[in-house]
């Protein structure tokens, strides 16, 4: 747990502590008073339930959807499986402001539901829980997926000989295996839905409004410092009391399970039943993920003299049509983008590692709040820990705001949950059994790791690195306060290009986004194929 722990308390811990000082403290004194002042206000009242509401919603929603994605890329084997395993994990690594442009794209004004129809959803909480749902769909199905593709289905088929229906079957063996994945999966969701900020911003309007946008609002708008810090706090003890309920519910349901490989679980649709579940899978994916990503890449090639590649040729230049948005050309952002979601993905994998290795042993209190606490970066606002990196990180011998290390360190504190909630139900579900085998003869506690852990969970492993990867090249809140100007991220380049006005600025936006895109495409059929081609040595 010592390094885990460091990294938290350096680099999470100190820089949000530091931050919210600021704004409690006056003249050295703590400031509590303004807690309930800010509290008691209506308008924040209001900010306060409707962050709740929406998560709530956005995470049944999701796991409604997903469920059945994650069981049909966990048990069917067809044509174009890895293709779409990494086209439904393309939304997650896309810059939320992007999410809402293409979702405002569908439809707002102009887009494609008022064509057709008439209608519009913009400026409605629907527009708002289906954007949450394109993004949080391939957390559900990889997280409880990942899973589910190792569970023996003999289990199943034994409870059906019995006389268990199907439904029993599943619901008295299956269900209870899954329960911990299907639990860290929708608290991701929530966590992600309880802090929304581009998303909302962007498909709400004036109407909605988040914790994380509220924070924003205080501090960039109004520089109103100590609502903010009390706006944190606040975020920071809700997302504190559910990550312990989570922790105590899912520990009563956590037990041993037989792991097996996933190519003895995958068999090939039978019946018209697992046909249409296959067919609803696809087309679900093709309405709402596929559908947004499509107006992406459309707008990225229609520019004002017809459909071509005006904006991509308008990347490898600096100031075209006069911007002066960037200090290097923006195409620039992809290998930095990679460079820095390289480093982190090793980063969270090495402390996440180290965390759920620690985690699976459950010895005591200690470890069970250390589970809640590598949570909190997840629901604490990255304004907040962007504007901490920039007030702390500058002083000797921590004095990192002009070194390149900064921005991986600030992704890989959202990618090393990630990393846990992934690795941990499996870590869990090996058979103690296994490991007193090996110690008895005669190997170490790193060697029986390596030859009885490791084997069993390299899927898992490689799912958490897929992840941790993802989220880093999409990781936007903090990096935005931190990014040098010469070297951009994508995210950051796609922001600072939205921000401008100019059809230019736009067109640019838009294709940095397919590069985005594709980059995370590539990257997970990669990862597909090796994890494909090693499966048969678990």
């Amino acid at each position: 747990m010592a390094v885990p722990v460091a990294f938290f308390a350096l680099f999470f811990a100190y820089p949000v502590t530091a931050i919210v000082g600021r704004g409690l403290k006056v003249g050295g004194d703590w400031q509590f008073a303004r807690i309930g002042e800010v509290l008691s206000r209506p308008d924040i009242l209001g900010v306060l339930w409707f962050t709740t509401w929406q998560a709530l919603a956005s995470t049944a929603l999701t796991l409604l959807i997903a469920l059945p994605g994650a069981y049909v890329l966990a048990r069917f084997d067809f044509p174009g499986k890895q293709l779409l395993r990494a086209v439904v994990t393309v939304p997650f690594v896309l810059p939320t402001v992007v999410v809402g442009t293409a979702f405002l794209a569908l439809l707002g004004r102009g887009g494609l539901l008022d064509e057709l129809w008439g209608v519009r959803l913009d400026t409605t909480v629907w527009a708002i829980l289906l954007a949450h749902v394109f993004f949080n769909y391939a957390v559900v199905v990889r997280t409880v997926g990942g899973l589910w593709s190792q569970l023996d289905p003999r289990q199943e088929e034994a409870a059906r000989m019995l006389g268990a229906g199907r439904f029993a079957a599943f619901r008295r063996v299956t269900l209870p295996a899954l329960t911990p994945a299907v639990a860290a999966a929708a608290l991701m969701v929530f966590l992600f839905t309880f802090t929304s900020f581009g998303v909302v911003q962007i498909l709400g309007g004036p109407a909605y409004s988040t914790l994380e946008v509220e924070i924003y609002r205080q501090t960039a708008q109004l520089l109103d410092l100590p609502t903010a810090a009390v706006l944190t706090l606040v975020q920071f003890a809700a997302v504190g009391g559910i990550l312990a309920v989570h922790a105590a519910t899912v520990r009563r349901r956590e037990r041993a399970l037989k792991l097996v490989d996933p190519a003895q679980t995958s068999r090939r649709p039978r019946g018209a039943g697992q046909w249409a579940l296959l067919g609803g899978v696809l087309l679900t994916a093709l309405l709402l993920i596929l559908l947004p990503l499509g107006v992406l890449v459309e707008r990225s090639f229609d520019g004002p003299g017809g459909y071509g590649f005006g904006y991509y040729e308008a990347l490898q230049s600096v100031g075209a049509g006069g911007s002066s948005t960037f200090l290097v050309p923006p195409l620039e952002a992809v290998g930095n983008s990679l460079r820095y979601a390289l480093v982190a993905t090793l980063i969270a994998l090495a402390v996440g590692g180290l965390a759920a290795a620690a985690l699976t042993r459950r010895a005591g209190r200690l470890v069970r709040g250390f589970d809640a606490l590598l949570m909190l970066p997840l629901g604490v606002s990255a304004v907040t820990v962007g504007f901490g990196f920039l007030i702390t990180l500058d002083k000797p011998p921590l004095d990192l705001r002009t070194s390149w290390i900064l921005v991986p360190l600030a992704q890989a504190l959202v990618g090393v949950p990630f990393v846990v909630r992934t690795m941990l139900p499996v870590l869990r579900a090996v058979d103690d059994r296994l490991r007193e085998a090996a110690a008895v003869l005669g190997a170490s506690p790193l060697r029986a790791w390596r030859e009885v852990d490791l084997p069993l969970v390299r899927r898992a492993v490689l799912v958490a690195a897929g992840f941790a990867f993802a989220v880093s090249l999409g990781e936007f809140g903090a990096t935005v306060f931190i990014a040098r100007p010469d070297t951009p991220t994508l995210p950051v380049a796609v922001a600072r290009l939205l921000g401008r006005s100019g059809e230019l600025n736009y067109g640019q936006a838009m294709a940095l986004s397919t590069i985005l895109m594709l980059v995370c495409a590539v990257s997970l059929l990669l990862l597909e194929r090796i994890r494909t081609d090693r499966s048969g040595e678990f």
